[in-house]
């Protein structure tokens, strides 16, 4: 009967810590990613995703649009305020609950 009841204790005990050592391997894998440099292509898709938000602050808008691209936005614009009223559709909606 003992012998039982210290099996039973010792599979709890094993998969408490099994739980707890994957858990930290987790992290620890986390905190190491982190801590090392980016590969080249994810290094690369960052320095564009910001060369474009710079580029796209400094031209107050869509990055090397040309004026057909001006000009399709401000039909599609009246186009959806005819259809749906008016308002400002470029800006998102404010929602207020009561």
């Amino acid at each position: 009967m003992n012998l039982h009841q210290i099996l039973h204790l010792s599979s709890i005990f094993r998969s408490a810590v099994s739980i707890h050592l994957r858990r930290n391997i987790g992290l620890s894998a986390i905190v190491f990613n982190k801590a090392k440099e980016l590969d080249p292509v994810q290094k690369l898709f960052l320095d564009k995703i910001r060369e474009y938000n710079t580029k796209s602050k400094q031209a107050g808008g869509p990055v090397d649009a040309g004026p057909e691209f001006q000009k399709d936005m401000n039909e599609s614009l009246a186009r959806l305020q005819r259809q749906y009223g008016e308002g400002d559709l470029t800006k998102f909606p404010e929602f207020k609950f009561e």
